[in-house]
């Protein structure tokens, strides 16, 4: 079996084994792919493997040799379901494996949010302003207590669970708004609301949803409208979820408190991004699944499943 990675920097820059893959079949792995260039690559290929390249259905139809795309993520937005389906391909993807550090992330934003902590308190006291202070304590933002505040979560997958068991460890009353209402258990009550509810219920709002035709651009004029003035707006999902000048233009406004966000809606953004110099505004460059460990379990997964699907049994297959 012939292999090939198209952007495999991203889940090793170097601190993890491609080993596993190499016993399959015969590997190769490319740190990154040009649009311009995935169909030569993969021509010569029978399973393929992408993070970010993109497959499309013209692209597809170029590689009669495929018969597997391994999806090194847990959304698979980035391949023609479709056309893979009808050229005979099997596509699988990874759940699950960055559910803990995508929760993390979110309220290591929420906390920076409610806290002020960098830069505002610790460049306040590294220029001195604590030393010089008459008082022994010294608050130069608004700062803000989560116990007892509402944390609303737009899906409730894997990392909606995740990041609901955080919140009721904060001692926050958890909303969620779901397109399915499945029995979750996550150490306590929640309340299931439908989306204009929960944004106007919320002093959090955090998304984890996936983005598809229905999510896109959820987060726009009229539902920000229904947040709170003191409301913050979390997104560690995808950028497409939001409309971004109607995002800049309510913090600049001040019609929501803040928001913490590790994706845009094109990545890495242009220069001409608004909320680049949006007020109140937390970026992260699309971190919260690329801890060691979140990667270590992505690659025990992708190799399972090409293991799985050379075996003629398949797993995690993407259905639609």
């Amino acid at each position: 079996m012939k292999i090939v990675v198209l952007d495999g920097f991203m889940l090793n820059p170097g601190d993890l084994s491609w080993e596993a893959l190499e016993r399959i079949g015969e590997l190769t792995v490319h740190d990154r792919t040009d649009p311009a260039d995935v169909a030569a690559r993969a021509a010569e290929a029978d399973a393929v493997l992408t993070n970010k390249a993109v497959l499309t259905a013209e692209t597809i139809a170029r590689l009669p040799r495929l018969r597997y795309i391994g999806v090194i993520a847990t959304g698979y937005n980035v391949v023609d379901i479709a056309a893979a389906r009808a050229a005979g391909i099997v596509v699988t993807n990874v759940p699950g494996y960055s559910s803990a550090s995508v929760a993390q992330l979110a309220f290591a934003l929420l906390l920076e949010l409610s806290m002020q902590v960098w830069p505002h308190h610790d460049a306040a006291v590294r220029q001195g302003g604590w030393t010089t202070s008459p008082d022994f304590s010294m608050k130069v933002a608004p700062l803000v207590e989560l116990s007892g505040k509402t944390f609303g979560i737009v899906g409730m997958g894997d990392i909606g669970q995740a990041a609901a068991r955080i919140a009721l460890g904060f001692g926050m009353k958890v909303a969620v708004a779901s397109r399915t209402r499945k029995p979750v258990e996550v150490g306590g009550e929640i309340e299931w609301l439908e989306l204009p509810e929960l944004l106007a219920a919320s002093d959090a709002v955090s998304l984890h949803c996936p983005l598809t035709p229905d999510t896109e651009r959820l987060i726009r004029r009229d539902t920000l409208a229904r947040m709170k003035p003191s409301a913050y707006l979390i997104n560690t999902s995808r950028g497409g979820l939001v409309d971004e000048q109607d995002l800049a233009d309510a913090l600049n406004e001040g019609r929501i408190a803040g928001c913490g966000l590790d994706v845009l809606s094109s990545e890495p953004p242009s220069p001409a991004n608004p909320l680049l110099h949006a007020r109140n505004c937390l970026i992260t460059p699309h971190i919260g699944w690329a801890t060691r460990e979140a990667r270590t379990r992505c690659m025990t997964t992708i190799t399972a499943n090409l293991e799985a699907f050379a075996g003629n049994r398949p797993i995690n297959v993407v259905s639609n």
